[in-house]
C-alpha cells in the first residue's frame, strides 16, 4: 500500500512568507530606531559641548581657550587651552570623555567616534567636529547621518553648504593637546561627502 505523501499547501506557504516578512520589517524597522535614536544622542552631545562652553563664559567672563580674553578662541597659540579650562572647571556633567587626567575631546557612539575641538576661522569663534583628531578624513555614509541630523536640528536642513553648520575643509591648525582648531580665514563651505571637517558657529551667525 502507498503511503500518502503530504507538503505544504500553497496558503500555509503564503502564510509562512507572510510572517517572514513581518518579521524582517520589524528587524529593519528597529535598527532604524537604533541608528535615529543614536543620532539624536549625537546632536544632544555636542549641544552639551557648547553648553560648556557658554557656562563656562558666565562663569569666567570669557570662553574656555580665549586666554588674553579678548573674544577669539585659540587667537593665543602659545598660551591658549579649552582642555586646560574646561577640565578645571568641575563641571558636575562635563562634556569630555575619559577619566581625570586622560580627559578626551570625543563623542562615542558604539563603534563611531568623532572629535570636538573649539577655535575661530580667522574673526569668530567656532566649534569643530571631526572624525579623527587630524580632521583630515572624510566622513564616511554611516558617519554622515549624524552628521545630517546636527545640521538639521540647528539650520533645518541637511547640505553643508550654507546656515550655521557646514562642511569644511582641514583647519589650518589642530591641537589634541589643548582641543583647538583655527582656521586662518573663513573656511569655504561644501557638502558634508567631502568634507574632513564640520564647522559649527556657535557665537555668531557665518
Amino acid at each position: 500500500m502507498r503511503q500518502r505523501q503530504t507538503g505544504f499547501t500553497l496558503v500555509e506557504l503564503a502564510i509562512v512568507l507572510v510572517i517572514i516578512g513581518i518579521i524582517i520589517g520589524a528587524v529593519l524597522k528597529g535598527q532604524d530606531l537604533i541608528q535615529n535614536a543614536r543620532a539624536k544622542k549625537f546632536v544632544s552631545k555636542v549641544k552639551s559641548w557648547e553648553v560648556a562652553q557658554w557656562t563656562y563664559f558666565d562663569r569666567e567672563g570669557r570662553f574656555a581657550g580665549d586666554y588674553n580674553g579678548n573674544g577669539i578662541i585659540g587667537d593665543d597659540a602659545t598660551n591658549a587651552s579649552v582642555k586646560a579650562d574646561l577640565t578645571s572647571a568641575s563641571f558636575i556633567n562635563p562634556p569630555y570623555e575619559g577619566t581625570a587626567g586622560s580627559e578626551t575631546n570625543t563623542i562615542t557612539l558604539g563603534s563611531y567616534q568623532f572629535y570636538v575641538f573649539f577655535g575661530n576661522d580667522g574673526t569668530r569663534n567656532i566649534m569643530v567636529l571631526c572624525k579623527d583628531s587630524a580632521c583630515s578624513s572624510t566622513f564616511t555614509t554611516e558617519e554622515l547621518t549624524y552628521i545630517n541630523s546636527f545640521d538639521t536640528a540647528f539650520d533645518g536642513k541637511a547640505d553643508g553648504t550654507d546656515g550655521q553648520v557646514i562642511g569644511a575643509g582641514t583647519p589650518g591648525s589642530v591641537s589634541t593637546s589643548t582641543w583647538i582648531a583655527t582656521y586662518t580665514t573663513t573656511p569655504t563651505a561644501k557638502a558634508f561627502s567631502s568634507a574632513s571637517a564640520v564647522v559649527y558657529y556657535f557665537d555668531a551667525k557665518r
